[in-house]
């Protein structure tokens, strides 16, 4: 992997202690992805709670949540008047999955961005999430929208247990679609998961994404997300993405930071989900 210089100038480490994660279902999941098996879903805030006052979620932004439907989407009519009254002067990064044009409209009453997990192989949305959606579900929800919100798309690098399936298509589809932003975020072992004992994509697969990425998207920032396995992979993980250029790291290594130090490379600090 070569340094990109052209992207060298400015990285964003970020350190989200400013965005509490809610669940608008809990820890409930009718999906149970192959990766994930609501696992994730326990460490954040219910809606609940906060409403009825158990949890506090003073933070000045909230990433929104929840588990999927057996459609694949996250379904906020009921909780959208609870959101609206909430929402104050906070900013909301809300995760939709694939909802229609109705559930948009409502979502864009309260987002200020989305984000959209887009997985580009029919193969790994049926294995992976157990779904009969389509490819071409994920791009006319995208295009959708897009066309009411800024929305951020996602790209899980190795989701099908550890294998780059669809990946390389969902860049082929954002170029063509147009993004404003760009997050990766990268396949985690995680115990109690049918994927439990698959491995996280090979570093060298890791690299050559990275950087196929940036050259696709050189006007836009590209973020490298929370969701990543840990250890001595992530430190590598994380120096890759300095290399590549990417311009934000979300609770980056020693490893990132000491180099982007010896490179010179001006630093700032985000407190906010990169998102935002």
């Amino acid at each position: 992997m070569h340094v990109v210089n052209e992207h060298m100038r400015e990285i964003r480490f970020v350190y989200p202690s400013k965005t509490t994660a809610i669940s608008v279902t809990g820890t409930s999941c009718q999906l149970k992805c192959a990766h994930c098996g609501g696992h994730y879903l326990k460490s954040m805030t219910p809606l609940a709670s906060v409403v009825n006052g158990e949890r506090q979620a003073s933070a000045c932004s909230w990433l929104i949540s929840g588990g999927c439907n057996t459609e694949g989407g996250i379904f906020f009519t009921e909780q959208l008047a609870v959101l609206r009254e909430l929402k104050g002067d906070r900013k909301f990064n809300v995760h939709t999955g694939l909802i229609d044009n109705r559930q948009i409209a409502e979502v864009a009453t309260i987002a200020d961005r989305v984000s959209f997990d887009f997985i580009g192989d029919d193969d790994t949305i049926r294995e992976v999430l157990g779904s009969s959606r389509t490819v071409e579900d994920y791009v006319a929800c995208y295009r959708n929208l897009r066309g009411q919100m800024s929305v951020a798309p996602h790209i899980c690098i190795g989701l099908h247990g550890g294998r780059l399936r669809g990946e390389w298509r969902v860049l082929e589809l954002l170029r063509e679609l147009g993004a404003d932003s760009l997050t990766l975020l990268v396949f985690i072992p995680t115990k109690g998961t049918r994927y439990a004992d698959c491995r996280p994509p090979s570093l060298e697969e890791i690299a050559a994404f990275f950087d196929t990425a940036r050259q696709a998207f050189s006007a836009i920032p590209i973020h490298l997300g929370c969701m990543r396995p840990g250890g001595r992979y992530r430190n590598d993980l994380d120096i890759l993405a300095v290399k590549a250029g990417l311009d934000s790291i979300v609770n980056p290594s020693s490893g990132a930071i000491a180099l982007a130090a010896e490179l010179g490379i001006f630093t700032t600090v985000g407190e906010e989900c990169c998102c935002l």
